[in-house]
């Protein structure tokens, strides 16, 4: 479905910012420097909308690909945005998003 191939387009290109973002720096250098910090919790926003968006068919014909934890991560963060653990997102960044973003291109080349 070309929608989804959008949204999983709009996931990959987020998952390209969030590793980007926290390249080279620790979650108090993020939390330090509010535009990091802001663009940070806005990629994470993305991914997780887009993430929600997919078609249900898609969902479940990738379940290896964890379309509802990048969801309700999307949630905490636009509904406890004051509360955001921002050592929580550092260590997603860096220990789940590179096996999402790969897992995604490999999508984006079946379509």
């Amino acid at each position: 479905m070309q929608r989804d191939a959008l949204f999983i387009a709009e996931m990959t290109d987020a998952c390209v910012r969030i590793i980007e973002l926290v390249a080279g720096q620790d979650a108090e250098s993020i939390d330090a420097d509010a535009t990091v910090r802001e663009a940070l919790y806005w990629n994470f926003t993305v991914l997780g909308e887009a993430a929600g968006r997919v078609s249900a068919e898609r969902r479940q014909a990738e379940a290896g690909i964890p379309w509802h934890r990048a969801a309700a991560l999307r949630n905490r963060i636009v509904h406890g945005y004051w509360s955001v653990d921002t050592d929580l997102l550092v260590a997603t960044a860096r220990d789940a998003i590179p096996q999402m973003m790969r897992d995604l291109r490999t999508l984006a080349l079946d379509d």
